[in-house]
């Protein structure tokens, strides 16, 4: 199995462009704590010859350190970072390693066994074609396999191989073997895995890694790495999938030539295919595919090309490109499963953006229909996510997007979330299934418009979102504010935090959450009043950026105007008109904002009071004001 070819020394330029064309295998190595995963990796990497000097030099002289011999070194030591990196505090990622032989590249991801890394395994797990399972032959299946083996199962992985590691320390026992195989077949059942290889070894002595192990003569399947050298990989199954393509841009060097560029994520394309743009519906026929090389008769899944048209049609990055007779799927609400992958929970109604293959899009969950014990496969009830757990969710997108599910096509349908304030990516995610209602609900034309009903009424319409904590006199602000444009002949209604709660938002409480969820709908009403006409004051602790944004970014520019009622927590307490800091300091009222729940202070409001020193008269004219200033109001 070595890579060391004759052809090296014979003729290089001939072993280059063999070794160009192997093809890729991307596999993982899963499983619970010290069941080998490492020992086998550096078993791999020793055996296929493929360490640098560097490491073998760092192998020999750990394997003095620690008093090893010979073959028999602890090759984990090689790629086990686990260790190292819990005891410097950094963050515990996936470790990939390339090594090759004469029939083929692979690339394996190494994570860590443990539970609290789950989003680690998945990660490493997206993109891979194969999973190998590791146990312990003297452990059998443990909480971990288990564990491991439901997300290889909900990743869709399509070769799974259960290396029942450690057999040198059974006696090679047959009937372990045979044991574990009954109960690993039982859960692949329960699972629905279908392509299960079961292979006994021993990583650390070599026995059925790259040969059949003489030791076992009992077992007559394949070793590992011959299983690995012929296991189809995903672009063997996309060849003949449906055309897609993601565009990643434009290219228009000259003004003769205008192509565009992506990797195919699956099927085949040659010049003369009638093709459609997605998701704007835009038709068109192939004239070119270009490439550094020179253009082809033909592309197929995995190549970069560039594309050309017969017509001069709109294409954007983002967009996808399917054949006509077999377009993707078009929606903007669907049924996803969702891995959380951050320290700070997922919160029904916040809005993230979604990234799905080149495309980004805003999107919140609107439910979250369950959560899974991936240890039982349960579903519970659940109001958000934790740091590492997985939910079955509706997500409603603010566009529509051209997509597959995720058993169809894993680059069609499998997006992560990203946190709009921070830019980190805190969730992936796979597409089950459009809602149905995306597909049956569209927006119904109507003949008056916004710019008739504030043309009537003599006005701009715009929200002024007052925002501060309890006590800071927002709601007196407001209705001061109101009773000035009032006076002044101007249309007007105030949405106040504790009238809203009596009616449309009763059924919520003062969770993160229900917080969450209770400006959503008052971002949504206020968009409705806006259209209406009207000069919007909405008075809300509103304690979250995020939840401002949303509502900032659901209105046109100069439509929404923030203002920071910003009064100190200590004057705030002091007045405590409702007694509610009171009850919070006595432990009677839980999630109380500034107290045990945070009040995120607006970066660059439109408009900053302070009531500490400020009188509502004077605060009222500074907003009217900002109202004259902005052309909301007549001068």
């Amino acid at each position: 199995m070595s890579n060391v070819s004759e052809l090296i020394s014979s003729d290089i330029n001939q072993y280059l462009k063999m070794h160009e064309h192997k093809s890729l295998l991307r596999f993982i190595t899963c499983g619970s704590v010290d069941d080998g995963k490492s020992t086998l990796i550096g078993r791999l990497l020793f055996e296929s010859k493929m360490l640098f000097e560097d490491q073998l030099a760092a192998v020999e002289a750990d394997s003095r350190k620690f008093g090893t011999q010979g073959e028999e070194l602890d090759l984990a030591l090689l790629v086990d970072g686990l260790a190292a990196e819990r005891e410097q505090g950094i963050t515990i990622d996936v470790a990939y390693r390339f090594f090759s032989t004469d029939k083929r590249k692979f690339i394996v991801a190494d994570t860590p066994g443990h539970e609290q890394y789950t989003r680690n395994m998945i990660t490493g797990a997206s993109t891979a074609d194969a999973a190998i399972m590791m146990v312990d032959a003297r452990k059998g299946l443990l909480p971990q396999t288990r564990r491991h083996s439901y997300l290889v199962s909900l990743l869709g992985i399509r070769h799974i191989v259960v290396a029942i590691n450690k057999m040198d320390l059974v006696e090679y026992s047959e009937a372990a073997y045979n044991s574990i195989v009954q109960d690993y077949t039982e859960l692949a059942d329960h699972l629905g895995l279908e392509n299960v290889t079961f292979i006994p070894m021993s990583a650390f002595k070599g026995e059925n890694i790259t040969e059949p192990s003489a030791k076992m003569p009992w077992y007559t399947g394949p070793a590992l790495m011959d299983f690995l050298e012929n296991a189809e990989v995903d672009e063997d199954a996309h060849l003949n999938a449906p055309f897609r393509m993601q565009v990643q841009w434009v290219n228009r060097p000259n003004l003769d030539f205008r192509g565009f560029t992506g990797t195919i994520a699956s099927g085949k394309i040659r010049p003369g295919d009638r093709i459609r743009v997605q998701p704007s519906g835009h038709e068109s026929t192939i004239a070119r595919i270009v490439t550094m090389d020179g253009d082809l008769d033909e592309a197929i899944v995995g190549q970069s090309i560039t594309l050309t048209t017969t017509d001069e049609i709109d294409i954007s990055r983002g967009d996808v490109i399917s054949t006509v007779a077999a377009p993707a799927e078009i929606a903007d609400q669907f049924e996803v499963t969702v891995n959380w992958m951050h320290a700070e929970p997922l919160l029904p109604g916040r809005p993230y953006l979604m990234k799905i293959g080149t495309r980004t899009v805003t999107a919140s969950i609107t439910d979250i229909k369950y959560q899974v014990n991936v240890n039982t496969r349960q579903h519970m009830p659940a109001k958000t996510l934790e740091l590492n757990d997985i939910g079955v969710c509706n997500i409603s997108l603010d566009r529509a997007i051209a997509f597959d599910p995720y058993k169809q096509n894993r680059d069609m349908g499998s997006f992560i979330l990203i946190d709009r304030l921070s830019n980190n990516t805190i969730g992936a995610g796979m597409i089950n299934f459009a809602l149905r209602r995306s597909h049956n609900i569209h927006m119904q034309p109507v003949d008056v418009d916004k710019s008739a009903r504030t043309r009537i009424k003599g006005q701009k319409s715009a929200v002024l979102w007052f925002t501060g904590l309890s006590g800071s006199g927002k709601s007196s602000i407001a209705n001061a504010v109101e009773k000035r444009l009032h006076a002044m002949g101007h249309h007007t209604y105030l949405l106040d935090g504790d009238n809203v709660r009596h009616g449309l938002n009763k059924d919520l409480g003062f969770t993160d959450a229900d917080r969450v969820e209770n400006i959503r709908r008052i971002a949504e009403v206020s968009k409705l009043m806006v259209d209406a006409g009207l000069i919007v004051l909405s008075a809300f602790i509103s304690p979250f950026r995020a939840e401002r944004d949303m509502a900032r970014n659901m209105l046109q520019d100069n439509e929404f105007i923030e203002i920071h009622v910003d009064t100190p927590l200590a004057i705030a307490e002091e007045r405590d008109v409702k007694g509610l800091y009171r009850k919070a300091r006595a432990g009677e009222l839980t999630n109380f904002t500034g107290i045990d729940s945070p009040y995120e202070i607006p970066e660059s409001p439109e408009l900053r009071i302070d009531t500490s020193n400020t009188q509502i008269e004077a605060a009222v004219e500074q907003i009217i004001a900002v109202l004259r200033e902005r052309k909301i109001l007549p001068q």
